[in-house]
């Protein structure tokens, strides 16, 4: 395929990443809105919201098989239909039962379409012979930003009604034009030929070539299964981000209100950063050293976040541990989906989603029995963890 195509597959695929990161955003800006119109309780909408990740966990290992068997391509196409339709439904509900049962529908759409642009991302990661897995992502951060600011801005004119239903009409005017450079093209890849380099460390593990992936025996479901143990140590971390920065800073810190909220946006931003220069970053360290140096800055800065004594300390901190872990996801992605195809990326992403369904209710748990401050030095334990996972994980695939 010459380059131009690969050129336009990957613009065509960072648009869909971007769509995503955009309509969920929008969607999560109105939930006070909604708990309002469906008159929930704390905990009525809490059980609700339950539906988003209890649609994504069912699906994503169904969307695995459904990749290998009619193509990343088609199948994310499909998924980004589903996703923008289904955000226009839960202002149309009128009690928690109802609004759990349309977020079903919406997480099921929400992680159908991650696992299929990723193993797509995959696929032409390998075509183009160069780590450009963190740029997809960094796209999804862009449109997450983007989605929420323009939420804030149309807020206190347009009802939850007409912003949703206008996010579906984005979502379907983007994927019927993204679409069709999608259906149109699939990503070649050759039985073999040169491995992509990445720098100096080239010597990572090279990840297999041809349509189809490396066996599935036990040591390639094993370094799946670790790959994900690395996603969900940089999710959990996101996780606890959003739900407990902002309260860290107001409650243990007394920051005003509107200085708590700039938390989570230094740990968003500097993620972003991070993802748009993670090309270079992998091209020059390689895999392996990039999870070892982000795990180990995302400990580092997320010790300062959560014992520093002063808030403009614990910022500084919140913005490295974004930097620490903005390109761990992506590679641990990369890499199960390069030994396993669609199913390794399902396997990943589950894990990944899972890590971001337990840090929040974690550190609420342990901030109960001892501080909030304490709690959160879990996540600076788990980058750690992922840090360790990347030299363990050199060598068990080198041996």
């Amino acid at each position: 395929m010459p380059g131009s195509d690969l050129t336009r597959l990957r613009v065509a695929l960072t648009v869909f990443f971007a769509l995503d990161g955009f309509v969920f955003a929008g969607w999560v800006v109105r939930i006070p809105a909604i708990k309002e119109q469906t008159h929930a309780s704390a905990t009525g909408l809490g059980f609700a919201l339950l539906g988003v990740s209890a649609g994504a966990v069912i699906t994503m290992m169904l969307t695995g098989r459904l990749c290998r068997r009619y193509g990343n391509h088609p199948v994310t196409v499909v998924c980004a239909v589903l996703l923008s339709l289904s955000v226009a439904l839960p202002p149309l509900t009128h009690s928690a039962p109802a609004l759990g049962a349309v977020l079903l529908v919406f997480g099921a759409a929400y992680g159908s379409i991650n696992v299929a642009f990723n193993s797509a991302a995959v696929d032409l990661v390998t075509a183009l012979g160069r780590p450009v897995m963190p740029s997809f992502h960094a796209a999804f951060s862009l449109g997450g930003m983007t989605g929420a600011g323009l939420g804030g801005l149309v807020a206190g004119s347009l009802s939850p009604t007409r912003h949703l239903f206008g996010l579906t009409l984005v979502g379907l005017l983007v994927t019927a034009v993204a679409g069709r450079i999608l259906l149109r093209e699939q990503v070649p890849v050759p039985p073999d030929g040169p491995r992509p380099r990445s720098g100096p460390a080239s010597s990572d593990p090279a990840p297999p070539r041809g349509d189809t992936p490396r066996r599935a025996d036990r040591r390639t479901r094993g370094l799946v299964a670790v790959f994900g143990l690395i996603a969900l140590c940089t999710a959990y971390g996101e996780g606890a981000m959003a739900d407990w920065g902002a309260l860290h800073l107001e409650q243990d810190l007394d920051a005003s209100p509107g200085l708590a909220a700039v938390g989570y946006s230094c740990f968003a931003l500097a993620m972003t950063v991070g993802r748009l220069t993670g090309t270079a970053l992998l091209e020059r360290l390689g895999r392996t050293r990039t999870v070892v140096a982000g795990g180990g800055t995302a400990a580092a800065g997320m010790l300062l976040g959560s014992l520093a004594p002063s808030v403009w300390a614990a910022l500084i901190g919140f913005a490295v541990t974004g930097l620490g872990l903005a390109n761990l996801f992506p590679v641990a992605v990369e890499r199960a989906g390069a030994l396993a195809g669609p199913s390794g990326v399902a396997v990943a992403s589950t894990l990944g989603y899972g890590g971001m369904l337990l840090g929040p209710p974690a550190i609420g748990f342990m901030a109960d029995w001892f501080s909030l401050p304490t709690a959160l030095t879990s996540v600076a334990a788990l980058a750690a963890v992922a840090a360790l996972i990347g030299v363990i994980t050199r060598r068990a695939a080198s041996g």
